[in-house]
């Protein structure tokens, strides 16, 4: 078990480094599109699935309520939670369709999605971003291994380029931390200025 411990946090620290050395600059980015979405009175959408919508609403939580220091309460929404509207769609019209009806439902140009799939190749987050482009919001993906679909269909991609989906993870609540750590930078007149 000790041995097995000791490859695992190696995994881990691996990823940690290919994020540090690859998507710096792209986290930076993605960071400035954000703020000036909020700068400008606009909201972020989340969506995902399994553990992708977990941390769509892990993220969500922490921009609504804060993060490591006290501030307004930024627009926020993850389109993973209302399970009355997921299983109408997913009833009435498609799973592939239960984030695509909710952008078009509460996307507004200038609004940003940010679509988690690790594989990049979630059929119902790729028809999201599709819709949001169309909409005229902006879009970020943040996937794994090669970046699937999304890596050709979003704005920008923050690809953790592992073939592992546990440290995938791992990395795209690193990065989502790390957004949140850069936003709460944010100072609330800015944020709110329209």
């Amino acid at each position: 078990m000790r041995e097995r411990i000791e490859v695992l946090v190696l995994e881990h620290q691996r990823m940690i480094e290919v994020i540090r050395e690859q998507l710096s600059e792209k986290i930076e980015t993605a960071a400035d599109i954000c703020a000036n979405a909020l700068r400008r009175g606009k909201k972020l959408l989340f969506c995902g699935n399994g553990g992708s919508a977990a941390d769509s609403q892990h993220l969500t939580a922490e921009f609504v309520g804060h993060f490591q220091i006290q501030r307004p309460p930024l627009p926020v929404i993850a389109l993973t939670t209302n399970t009355s509207t997921l299983t109408a769609i997913a009833n009435d019209d498609g799973y592939d369709v239960v984030f695509s009806r909710q952008v078009e439902a509460l996307g507004q140009p200038g609004d940003v999605l940010i679509g988690l799939s690790t594989s990049g190749n979630s059929k119902n987050v790729i028809m999201a971003v599709e819709k949001a482009d169309e909409l005229g919001l902006k879009t970020i993906a943040l996937t794994g291994y090669d970046g699937g679909q999304l890596a050709k269909r979003a704005l920008l991609c923050l690809n953790v380029p592992v073939s592992c989906t546990a440290r995938v993870q791992e990395g795209h609540i690193l990065i989502g931390h790390i957004l949140c750590a850069l936003l709460d930078d944010i100072k609330p007149e800015q944020v709110f200025k329209v």
